[in-house]
């Protein structure tokens, strides 16, 4: 597949126009730092736009907000520090609120979200979709200036409909037998397992639960458990480690199909619960390559005690024991109504915690993260874009690249 064909962010104005209406505020800002006290006028339509863009009730947000309340409606002008706050607050970039219109934003890639399938791409991940994508652009030609080789398996199966095919491959490239999950006492072994497996394949993965280091800005697992990006010589996974481990297991299989088929995507809510016919079939791969028939059938005793050894979920066990007849539909409609009593994320550790090197490692991503290094220490990367592409900066930055 061509690069070229991947989704774009699509923009109402032309993105180079932006960044240079961006810059030059910013100019502005460093050469004229005095009339940072000053009133500047700011459209209404703007404001408005980047209250209900950060996902706020427009009217709500007028209630509890007097401030901004007066500036949309003309009542008082912001100053440029005031005006930095609100756009720091919103996340929204601050030159884009001196546009004369919002500007368009699309997701980059098809998400299906079984939960909250609203028609609108939360905020926090669509914000780190973009960040995955600066990151997958620049590896990736940094990766192809640099004479890397193809990742040949990216597309490969690329209109394959037959899942047994695509299990078949995937068990061939990662060269796991069909109980390798068996020799595992934890289910978080198990995802450091095929987490190592497509590194070494090439394939940058990246777990996260925040927007990039920011704790306040959560990413919902109803919205995001991970998405895919497609690229010859830089293809990208992305987990959202505030999942269960036995759902991020599942997430790896399951975007890693989504590469071998060469169609980027991301998915939320339930497993299973998809009406896109590539989802389901990424789904059933997923299934039948972490619990085969033949090794269910040889090893098959109650929901959990099964879902535990081939480290998934009980729901996953559940539907395929109902495939195979291991268990009636009201057998399995009965242990369904009762998953559903638990929310998604109940029951596991949340991200974030923990040793800031080892978080840090699963944020970034270690192939990314030995390719910026790589590429610094070469001089073929600034300090300052590796800072802005890692979101570590000055010590923080170092500390963690000593230790790779």
């Amino acid at each position: 597949m061509n690069r070229d064909e991947y989704p774009k962010h699509e923009h109402s104005t032309p993105l180079i126009a932006i960044f240079l209406e961006i810059f030059t505020f910013s100019l502005f800002l460093c050469n004229f730092a005095p009339v940072m006290a000053e009133r500047i006028d700011i459209r209404a339509n703007m404001l408005e736009w980047a209250i209900t863009r950060a996902g706020y009730s427009l009217a709500r947000y007028r209630e509890e907000n007097e401030k901004v309340t007066a500036w949309i409606d003309g009542e008082k002008k912001p100053t440029l520090k005031q005006l930095e706050e609100f756009a720091s607050k919103l996340h929204v970039p601050f030159g884009f609120l001196f546009l004369d219109t919002p500007p368009i934003e699309q997701s980059p890639i098809p998400f299906f979200r079984g939960e909250a399938n609203n028609g609108k791409l939360d905020l926090n991940t669509y914000d780190t979709v973009l960040t995955l994508q600066r990151r997958q652009e620049w590896l990736s030609n940094y990766l192809a200036d640099n004479d890397f080789g193809r990742c040949d398996f990216v597309g490969s199966l690329h209109g394959c409909n037959a899942v047994n095919r695509i299990v078949d491959k995937i068990r061939t490239l990662l060269k796991l037998e069909k109980t390798w999950a068996f020799a595992f006492q934890r289910n978080e072994q198990a995802v450091n397992k095929i987490t190592e497996i497509l590194e070494e394949l090439g394939v940058v993965v990246e777990f996260n639960g925040v927007v990039g280091n920011n704790t306040h800005r959560p990413i919902n697992v109803a919205e995001c458990r991970g998405f895919s990006l497609v690229d010859e010589v830089a293809p990208f996974i992305f987990v959202n480690s505030a999942d269960s481990k036995t759902a991020q297991l599942f997430t790896l299989i399951h975007e890693f199909a989504h590469l071998l088929l060469g169609v980027s995507s991301g998915y939320g809510g339930e497993d299973g619960i998809n009406d896109d016919d590539i989802e389901k079939l990424c789904d059933k791969v997923a299934a039948n390559f972490l619990v085969p028939e033949d090794t269910l059938r040889a090893n098959w005793t109650t929901i959990e005690k099964t879902a535990k050894k081939f480290k998934v979920s009980g729901l996953v066990i559940a539907r395929r024991a109902k495939e195979l007849r291991l268990i009636t539909s009201q057998q399995f409609q009965d242990y369904y109504t009762e998953y559903l009593a638990t929310p998604i994320g109940d029951n596991f550790r949340r991200s974030g915690g923990g040793d800031f090197h080892l978080v840090a490692k699963k944020r970034i991503g270690y192939t990314f993260a030995v390719h910026v290094n790589n590429a610094v220490r070469s001089n073929k990367l600034s300090q300052v874009e590796a800072y802005r592409l890692t979101g570590l900066y000055g010590n923080t930055y170092s500390s963690f690249m000593s230790k790779l």
